[in-house]
């Protein structure tokens, strides 16, 4: 009994200096006084006591740990995570898919790509009315980017029919990107078919007559009913509209071939035919960029000056482009039209730097298919040769290239520069790319 009364007064006294010690730790914590408490029934006063120490060191060791750990990365706002029922950027999936087909290329298919030569040019054949084994291993050797077609070749509806078909249908099966078939079809004094009395198609009259009739309806008829000619024969690419402003009363180039004087007149005709075209599944071209209106030159016989400053080209020459770009326009042909003051020297539009890149591309943000007008014209074949023209053209900043005089020196100055550092495989990619986008977005 004596040793239970003992022990009861023990653990009063425990008790009492358990109370002073829970009361001195209470600064540490609710967590430590909790511990401390569970382990008073262990050993007494001085277990207690050194418990308390204990655990103030522990807590204290902790705030060392805690304030050297690294404070938490703040973020700005959380990461979207991408919607699966987000319809993909149309244009967007289209680069990516150009891209992958680029990269699958040789740099002999990609150098072929930047042409677009006649059949004749492909085959060597003296005059081309039909596809067949020649235009096969001519399309295995040399997979341009587009054929182009002229009269000579389009001689009644069937023949036309089965020659681009059977092209078409070869270069599916040997190249990576669409065929390009082209054909110039503006309607009036400029057509390949339209007037030829064995396709009986519908004849239209000069586009300055259209325009003077000041009624777009008109023009995007023209557009409409080519288009849909064009389209029955197989073509897919129509050299049209032509968004030459007329501003040289002495022009004879393009004075029948142009809407008229005035810009917007001009913008409101061209178009429309080109929409009449879109319509019916073939590419238009605006032609020819800067402005063939205020030459009194012909670029087909020689070097042809415009004179005009670049603050009135803004004004007048330009804004039909300018138009075009802003509606989206795929592609855009570049004249051989020298003009002096706004590129500061002789070199035709169709090869200079500051023409295409520095102006349709930087100033007015084309990110198109730049497309020359012919090379083998005067303006050029008499000072360049082949193989020049065409690597200036791509330094320039076009992308493809129409008729060189020579094709085969044309494509081999082009494939020398590439492997000569002097042209940038970057560079080369870019038109491959630009090109291709725009065949997979007709096909589609």
């Amino acid at each position: 009994m004596g040793d239970r009364r003992n022990l009861r007064s023990r653990k009063r006294r425990g008790g009492g200096r358990f109370k002073l010690a829970a009361a001195a730790i209470l600064a540490a914590g609710a967590a430590a006084l909790c511990f401390i408490a569970a382990g008073s029934f262990v050993g007494g006063a001085g277990a207690e006591y050194s418990l308390a120490a204990q655990i103030s060191e522990e807590n204290q060791k902790t705030e060392s740990r805690t304030s050297q750990q690294p404070a938490p990365v703040e973020t700005s706002a959380p990461v979207k995570e991408p919607d699966p029922t987000e319809a993909p950027d149309p244009k967007e999936a289209l680069r990516q898919q150009a891209e992958a087909i680029a990269a699958s290329m040789t740099l002999e298919e990609k150098v072929c790509q930047l042409f677009m030569v006649t059949p004749e040019q492909l085959t060597g054949v003296g005059q081309v009315a039909a596809a067949g084994d020649a235009t096969r291993q001519a399309l295995l050797n040399r997979p341009v980017g587009g054929l182009i077609y002229f009269r000579q070749n389009l001689q009644s509806p069937e023949q036309t029919r089965q020659l681009l078909e059977n092209t078409r249908e070869i270069a599916s099966q040997v190249e990576k990107l669409p065929l390009l078939l082209a054909v110039d079809e503006e309607g009036g004094s400029v057509t390949r078919i339209g007037g030829q009395s064995a396709f009986g198609e519908a004849v239209f009259p000069d586009m300055a007559q259209i325009g003077a009739e000041g009624n777009p309806q008109k023009a995007y008829e023209v557009g409409k009913t080519i288009g849909a000619y064009l389209k029955k024969y197989g073509f897919n690419m129509d050299f049209a509209p032509d968004a030459d402003v007329l501003t040289n009363s002495d022009n004879r180039v393009v004075a029948d071939r142009s809407f008229g004087r005035d810009p917007q007149l001009v913008w409101d005709m061209a178009s429309q035919v080109a929409q009449g075209l879109m319509e019916e599944g073939i590419q238009p071209v605006y032609k020819h960029f800067p402005g063939h209106g205020a030459t009194a030159g012909d670029t087909h016989e020689g070097f042809a000056y415009s004179e005009r400053t670049i603050d009135q080209l803004r004004e007048s020459e330009l804004v039909p482009f300018q138009k075009a770009i802003d509606a989206g326009a795929d592609c855009i042909m570049v004249g051989h039209i020298s003009a002096p003051i706004v590129a500061g020297d002789d070199t035709p539009a169709s090869l200079s730097e500051k023409l295409i890149q520095q102006l349709l591309r930087d100033e007015m943000g084309f990110e198109g298919v730049v497309v020359t007008d012919a090379l083998n014209m005067g303006a050029i074949q008499e000072h360049y040769s082949s193989g020049d023209a065409a690597v200036k053209a791509i330094q320039a900043g076009a992308d493809l290239l129409l008729m060189p005089a020579d094709f085969e020196a044309a494509r081999q100055g082009v494939l020398q520069a590439v492997e000569d550092g002097v042209i940038s495989r970057e560079r080369l990619d870019q038109s491959v790319i630009r090109i291709g986008m725009m065949k997979l977005k007709e096909q589609s």
